[in-house]
């Protein structure tokens, strides 16, 4: 039997030109050091305020701008040692710059809690007075109102400061998690038909292996991923637990009708328009899904469609690989229609060095990017030669180009929208790499392609997200009950929610019923379910601009300079889009059978 197992890069060994410039962050790491020691000492000057932030509009003010300070340093502090554990989560270095970032930063919240205790007791009427004395006050009008509004769910001073106290520990899942996921999750090697060895990881899996046009390939892959997965349920379903019941003791604190209303809270939308998300598009594009499925499986001549075949190629015998350098260029010209102001920013993302797109051992997995206001955006990728991955990295660069735009045009306060509109930015450069690639082809068999990498779009933002906020939604609502939660509810529950939306047109098996194992969202409050709310969004606004051109651009580009300035309703409405109605979400679902259909007569 031939082995040729081929080692992947230690992060030491990787070429410069595949890694991000954090230089641009801090030039050492001695550098970020000094700048943690000086957040100590503005935190000693900001606790001269206590007793007195709205004693007067000067007082209030200066208290903001020494806040806004500090969070200016500690956006860039936890910035850089974030994205030295995301590049090498095994570095015990940078695992330890990990915790002393975070007991710094529970010391911070714990020591600045006043301001907001103190901000509770300002009345409306004086806050305007104040507003009309000090000008520099309109900057924080937003977040002041907000923290106004959210008095009903206050405690009091003491317990509010005892618990971002303990910050460093309520934040403990999503750490356990991150970091065991990265350093401790080892997958077996696994054999091909050809009798290869081929090595296996978090990140080769999902980028590579589950798009591979081979099926033993896809299977084995599969098996070696789900055997190393179902070894570590019982722990991962523990910390996941303890984040779920986190949340459901913190909602009854606080007083709020039910966890989900809390969590909802921040992302500035009604239950109605959450609620609406998730059952128009659980429901209504099962059946486009199955019909796709059930394609798939006919296309590929197989008896029976597994889990692992829903992301192998449709056209086996034309699958053309992209390198990075390729998908550079495509995804610059299907951007070319944003405007040579937009262009340039995305140019400056390769040249500049904000991406990091190596493969190493100890990188996260998936894909992201941070933006840390006063310096660029970054963007993680583990980057393979498969067309799927320019969308990603099409995704990535909408998020980037939005937040260069909120950090150019907005305070640091006004930078950062709701959850509920963060993908929007993000899917809509997909929207307009797949329309590119659409219009640029006369060749049936491109054209059938380019279809499936749309598909592709959806089915990671309406279908793999979806689906892990219906999963959500119902955990909570076991949790609220007084369910325990362990790795066989967490199981059943997953393995429900696939089954209910897939019908009998997938097999869904054990490892299937582990998914709720592979993603960080669950850690990040009600976020999965936001990708299909941005992706509504941007396919409304993108399928515009063929008919209205220009115009709809400009709007869009004033929307992203706009960063959090204004609700998500707000920010959709000046694009010309009302979620506050379920008539968006169901045009996109008719859009996503609209394209199965036409993939279905190419074949």
């Amino acid at each position: 039997m031939e082995k040729t197992l081929e080692k992947r890069l230690n992060r030491s060994e990787v070429p410069t030109e595949m890694t991000w410039k954090l230089e641009d962050l801090f030039q050492t790491r001695l550098e970020w050091l000094d700048a943690l020691e000086d957040i100590e000492k503005d935190l000693v000057e900001i606790t001269a305020f206590k007793g007195s932030v709205i004693s007067s509009a000067n007082s209030l003010v200066n208290s903001l701008l020494a806040y806004e300070s500090i969070m200016l340093k500690l956006v860039r502090t936890g910035t850089y040692v974030s994205l030295r554990q995301s590049e090498d989560g095994t570095n015990s270095q940078n695992q330890s710059d990990s915790l002393q970032y975070s007991a710094l930063n529970t010391k911070v919240n714990t020591a600045l809690t006043f301001i907001q205790s103190e901000l509770l007791h300002l009345d409306k009427a004086l806050f305007e007075t104040y507003l009309n004395e000090e000008k520099e006050l309109e900057v924080f009008k937003l977040a002041v109102e907000e923290i106004l509004e959210s008095k009903p769910h206050q405690l009091l001073p003491e317990t509010e400061e005892a618990l971002a106290a303990l910050g460093e520990v309520t934040s403990a899942p999503y750490r356990i998690y991150q970091t065991s996921k990265a350093a401790d999750l080892t997958f077996d090697s696994f054999v091909d038909e050809n009798g290869k060895e081929l090595e296996n990881s978090f990140a080769m899996f999902e980028n590579l292996y589950e798009f591979s046009p081979n099926h033993t390939v896809r299977k084995e892959a599969y098996q070696s991923f789900t055997k190393t997965l179902n070894k570590y349920k019982n722990t991962y379903a523990a910390v996941y637990a303890t984040e779920v019941k986190k949340q459901v003791a913190l909602s009854k604190l606080r007083k709020y009708e039910s966890v989900t209303h809390m969590l909802l809270k921040s992302h500035k939308i009604t239950l109605e328009m959450y609620q609406n998300q998730l059952s128009v598009i659980f429901n209504e594009l099962a059946p486009h899904m199955r019909k796709l499925a059930n394609l798939k499986k006919k296309q590929l001549g197989l008896d029976t469609l597994h889990f692992y075949d829903l992301k192998a190629p449709l056209d086996v015998d034309f699958n053309p690989n992209t390198t990075y350098e390729d998908a550079k260029e495509t995804i610059l010209k299907s951007l070319e229609v944003m405007g040579p102001e937009y262009l340039s920013i995305m140019e400056k993302a390769f040249v500049e060095r904000w991406i990091d797109y190596s493969d190493n051992v100890g990188k996260s997995t998936g894909a992201f990017c941070s933006s840390p206001y006063g310096v660029h955006p970054y963007i993680l990728i583990s980057w393979q030669d498969h067309m799927r991955n320019a969308f990603v990295l099409a995704h990535e660069l909408g998020h980037a180009g939005h937040f260069y735009y909120a950090n150019k045009y907005q305070r640091v306060v006004n930078t950062r929208p709701s959850m509920y509109f963060i993908e929007a930015p993000s899917t809509f450069n997909e929207m307009l790499l797949g329309q590119y690639l659409l219009k640029n082809t006369n060749d049936p068999q491109m054209k059938r392609w380019v279809i499936l990498q749309l598909l592709g779009t959806y089915y990671h933002n309406f279908v793999t997200h979806l689906l892990e906020g219906e999963f959500q939604r119902r955990i909570y609502e076991l949790a609220e009950k007084g369910t325990p939660l362990t790795a066989n509810t967490f199981c059943e529950i997953k393995g429900n929610v696939l089954k209910e939306f897939w019908g009998d047109s997938v097999v869904i098996d054990e490892g299937a019923s582990l998914t709720w194992m592979r993603q960080p969202h669950y850690y990040m409050g009600l976020y999965p379910y936001t990708y299909s709310a941005g992706l509504t969004a941007s396919t409304a606004i993108s399928r515009r601009i063929a008919s209205e051109g220009k115009p709809v651009i400009d709007a869009w580009i004033e929307v992203l300079k706009a960063g959090g300035s204004k609700k998500p309703e707000e920010l959709l409405k000046m694009a010309g889009v009302d979620l506050t109605t379920s008539a968006p979400i169901k045009e996109a679902v008719e859009y996503v059978g609209s394209l199965v259909d036409e993939l279905d007569s190419l074949l």
